[in-house]
């Protein structure tokens, strides 16, 4: 009958692995501060450029609001200007028209006195005196002017009825003539004319050309979906570059929201939604002297932040780049802990163990010996250790070679393994075929009872090819308590001088020390 032995590897022994330095926690610990330093290089690298894309997003808020205060600013300045050669050319016609002694001289010299001014103004257009009744007393294109009357304009009504209107600015308009820009808008100035009492006369206008709006904003630079324009006091729309919408040239905007506050503010900035074409636009307003007027700069959102999109599209990019190429550097490095803490392990573990037969090797025994007898030191609690040895194993080694006694081995530490079940104790290889059992918190009956399980079972192993006797061992029982006085190195000497008297008795027998 051929021997069929238990095969037990070197890699899976429960003890051995148990006895094993347990350094996950170590090892795993490099990696935990890679991940949390990358995370947090990230988090840093992802904070300050979101700081730096925020601030130079202000930047460009504040640089567009600066340009945009600076355009509305040379408007402001060239509409004063042209206002204000337009109110003397009023003024100057009221005065001259004041005067007595221009009713003896010619129509010659007395058209020449009152318009003497009217020369300076830019795109003028006609500069009409009037009677009370609206009816045209003197004209600056003809000596003689042509029957007309202009009482149904807005600007004859509001001097006719308040005293106290000074110069007003009418709202867009067309001339009524036969001429060849009879269909060129047109705004008007003007100023009542009163006798010393204060009784109304008549008024003095001169009309200006829209071609004036025209030539200003298109010597200012704004971009394709920004406007300019220009508004009075009653939310009325004298001029925009570019028409947002048709015909809206005198149209009423007062009730738009954006209208609405710029009329209420004055002056200021703001972002807001376009009425006309639903677009976000950066708005700068402010009043034209004492005029009432205001100059509006609505700057597209989109142009505003163009050149700060294409910075921010590039930037995210190559910082998305950057992170991603840092977390797998991190990964890989993380990898490469990983099998180093494996390799480590696997190292301490075959530091640990014995190659041939799986268990505990005689270091590992050395150290968890001393670590549970300074423990039920402590405690106070007993402390087993048995001493096992193959009986006649020369003899098997000699006739079954080494190989037929390697596997012996390992099928007699397979038996000694399957009886050891707790956690807390050891099977080793103390040399040779003998092996050692430490049983914490054992008495001496609870070892001799595991020592007499592990010699039955032994005892079963199947008979090896030309044997007639099974294998069988002697076991040693050594067991510390607190009523026993003896040191360690006493303690396996008591376990080593039993086994020595098991065998002398005739093998096969567990012996307990006395």
């Amino acid at each position: 009958m051929e021997l069929r032995l238990q095969v037990i590897p070197a890699d899976i022994s429960p003890m051995t692995v148990r006895r094993t330095p347990h350094r996950s926690g170590i090892a795993g610990r490099p990696e935990i501060l890679v991940i949390l330093g990358s995370s947090l290089t990230v988090f840093a690298i992802l904070s300050i450029v979101t700081f730096l894309l925020i601030r130079e997003h202000a930047n460009a808020y504040q640089a567009a609001t600066r340009s945009a205060t600076t355009i509305a600013q040379l408007i402001d300045a060239d509409v004063l200007r042209t206002v204000e050669l337009y109110d003397l050319t009023l003024q100057g016609l009221i005065a001259a028209a004041q005067r007595d002694d221009l009713k003896q001289v010619s129509a010659q010299i007395r058209h020449l006195v009152l318009f003497d001014r009217s020369v300076t103004a830019r795109y003028k257009g006609d500069i009409l005196l009037l009677d009370k009744h609206g009816d045209v007393l003197a004209d600056s294109s003809l000596t003689d002017p042509k029957p007309g009357n202009f009482a149904d304009r807005d600007y004859f009504i509001a001097h006719a009825f308040n005293r106290d209107t000074g110069m007003f600015i009418s709202r867009p308009f067309k001339p009524r003539c036969d001429c060849d820009d009879k269909d060129e808008w047109r705004i008007s100035f003007s100023r009542r004319l009163s006798s010393s009492t204060g009784e109304f006369l008549g008024v003095a206008v001169a009309s200006m050309r829209m071609a004036y709006f025209d030539q200003l904003f298109n010597s200012l630079d704004i971009g394709t979906d920004s406007t300019l324009a220009i508004i009075n006091d009653d939310g009325i729309l004298l001029a925009q570059k570019p028409f947002l919408e048709d015909n809206s040239l005198g149209k009423n905007l007062a009730g738009r929201p954006n209208v609405v506050r710029m009329l209420r503010e004055g002056s200021g900035s703001f972002n807001g939604e376009s009425s006309a074409d639903q677009q976000q636009r950066l708005y700068t307003f402010s009043k034209v002297g004492n005029l009432p007027l205001t100059v509006i700069v609505a700057l597209s959102i989109d142009e505003v932040f163009a050149t700060w999109r294409r910075t921010a599209i590039v930037i995210s990019g190559a910082t998305g780049v950057l992170c991603i190429a840092l977390f797998w550097l991190t990964w890989l490095l993380c990898r490469e802990l990983r099998l180093r803490h494996t390799a480590e392990q696997e190292l301490a573990q075959l530091a640990a163990t014995d190659a041939l037969t799986g268990v505990a090797n005689r270091r590992t025994l050395d150290q968890t010996l001393r670590h549970e007898w300074f423990r039920a030191q402590r405690s106070g609690k007993p402390m087993s250790v048995l001493m096992i040895d193959a009986d006649h194993f020369k003899a098997f080694n000699d006739r079954h070679g080494h190989q037929g006694g390697d596997e012996a081995l390992r099928a007699l530490a397979g038996v000694i393994l399957a009886n050891v079940h707790r956690p807390t104790d050891l099977v080793a290889r103390y040399g040779g075929e003998e092996f050692s059992v430490i049983l914490a918190e054992t008495d001496n009956d609870g070892a001799r009872q595991i020592a007499e399980r592990i010699r039955a079972d032994v005892e079963q192993l199947p008979l090896v090819g030309g044997d007639e006797l099974p294998m069988t061992v002697s076991i040693g029982i050594s067991t510390w308590t607190t009523s026993s006085e003896m040191s360690l190195e006493q303690l396996l000497f008591a376990a080593d001088k039993a086994l020595y008297q098991a065998k002398e008795g005739g093998r096969n027998r567990v012996v307990s020390a006395t």
